[in-house]
């Protein structure tokens, strides 16, 4: 059958919420663990600045790791050993003796379980809405939001009394969660993923029972363990072909430079505030803001692109959203006191928050449904490496030029040309279905066409192949006379 768009489906939404919560927020919330890391160990800003840096790459690098795992044992098991990956890596942190076992157990154990866990619980949702699913998906993906702004006072509180030490630890215990989180994400059968057998059934790959049981099955269910070699291939090959459809082709280049503009400014936010003059209560109080907004992005504009007017026109809605953020980037640097910042966390935290909730329902419109969980890894993968190198290029620009105004540049000409790229590759596309539809046309009309003796004439100078043969045909019935 096709998704419910209810019923058992707002469990998986509040499991991926949860699932969000512990991934994206937890993240978050390990660079309120900067101060007490650099005077623990007595590192410099930039070396400790890896550990967030280690665990966010982490998370989007590995993300394909995730897809697979859920497609080919089961979401369930992926997100509950995801979770008990990341436990043990924020658990073993607090033992920690050096930066660099920070870097291996904060940093890479516990992003690659928040990888197993992340992309496997955002396809689900997916799986379980059509037509109410970018407000599902808006839903899911304000846990982010709403686990910052409720965990970063915990968590500095739990510093303050339990030391950085104790903090990791129940925070370890927190992410344990993310097992339950698990357990909800009943699996579900869909048509899409309900195919007819392809044509290697028709070849000696398979015995014929495994291949009657095939036709009964998902293309890519776990019984691929069982068959030989040329099945197994097939199956992996089916599963990432998505890699060569232009539209996700184009979709994967415009999220790297999407990716590299948005990072930077949750880096460089409050440190360019303190450099215009702005308190460090206010600064901080501009990313309390833009995570507030953020929240609001996810929900309404994830409402808002469900509604029949705009449901048709999510792809527009996407390259605006990204496309304001650019602009906001761009005139940053020329805003430089308190009362021209906020609105500038207002209008980016807001947009932020819209193109975030659109990224799973974009691919979910260019890859379809069923592909949609390898899709969210190759996506997610894409990420990873402008979320490691962007910051510290735009740190790089700071130090040389001695201001912001080259950093911020970049950040919006970058996510300005995302948006751009995907305006013309739509463009295109129109353009070419339109020839398309008009040479069809051109065929479909009748030509009229009449003899004299054996000569024909035709009104449009072209004759198909079935006139060339009634043609013949009578010509020769008129020699024959």
């Amino acid at each position: 059958s096709g998704p419910p768009d209810g019923g058992w489906g707002w469990m998986i939404v509040a499991g991926c919420f949860l699932v969000t919560i512990c991934t994206r927020a937890v993240t978050r919330c390990i660079s309120i663990f900067f101060v007490e890391f650099q005077a623990y160990f007595g590192q410099d800003y930039a070396r400790t600045a890896w550990i967030h840096s280690i665990v966010d790459c982490a998370t989007m690098l590995c993300a394909p790791l995730g897809s697979l795992i859920s497609n080919h044992v089961s979401c369930q098991v992926g997100i509950m050993l995801g979770g008990l990956l990341a436990s043990t890596g924020l658990i073993l942190s607090s033992f920690a003796t050096s930066l660099e076992h920070l870097y291996l157990s904060l940093g890479v154990l516990t992003g690659l379980g928040f990888a197993l866990c992340y992309s496997p619980a955002i396809a689900m949702v997916g799986k379980y809405f059509n037509k109410r699913k970018a407000l599902a998906y808006g839903i899911a993906m304000s846990g982010s939001g709403i686990g910052t702004f409720i965990l970063a006072p915990v968590v500095q509180l739990l510093i303050e009394q339990f030391s950085w030490r104790g903090a990791l630890l129940i925070l370890g215990g927190f992410v344990l969660n993310l097992c339950v989180c698990g357990a909800l994400m009943r699996p579900i059968s869909l048509k899409e993923d309900c195919k007819t057998a392809p044509e290697f059934l028709e070849q000696n790959y398979a015995p014929e029972t495994e291949k009657q049981d095939l036709k009964r099955m998902s293309i890519c269910s776990p019984l691929i363990k069982l068959w030989p070699h040329e099945c197994l291939c097939y199956c992996s090959w089916k599963e990432y072909d998505f890699l060569l459809m232009p539209g996700f082709m184009v979709l994967a280049v415009s999220i790297l430079f999407m990716a590299y503009g948005c990072s930077p400014l949750f880096v460089y936010l409050v440190p360019y505030a303190l450099s215009v003059g702005v308190s460090h209560h206010q600064a901080a109080f501009l990313m309390s803001i833009l995570g507030v907004i953020d929240i609001i992005g996810n929900i309404t504009f994830g409402w808002l692109t469900d509604r029949r007017c705009l449901k048709k026109h999510r792809y527009f809605c996407y390259l605006f959203a990204v496309g304001m953020d650019g602009l906001c980037c761009l005139f940053l640097p020329v805003l430089q006191s308190f009362p021209l910042l906020v609105p500038f966390s207002f209008t980016f935290g807001y947009f932020d928050g819209a193109y975030v909730t659109l990224i799973p329902v974009m691919t979910a419109d260019v890859v379809g449904t069923s592909l949609l969980s390898s899709a969210l890894g190759v996506v997610y993968f894409l990420h990873a490496i402008p979320y490691l190198v962007s910051p510290p290029v735009a740190g790089w620009l700071v130090d040389t030029t001695g201001s912001y105004t080259a950093s911020f540049l970049l950040c919006g000409f970058s996510m300005i040309f995302s948006s751009a790229l995907l305006c013309f590759a739509r463009l295109a596309k129109k353009i070419k279905r339109t020839r398309l539809r008009s040479l069809t046309g051109n065929t479909a009309l009748k030509q009229h066409i009449w003899t004299n003796g054996a000569i024909a004439y035709s009104v449009t100078a072209e004759l198909d192949q079935r006139d060339v043969e009634i043609l013949a045909v009578d010509t020769n019935s008129y020699s024959n006379r």
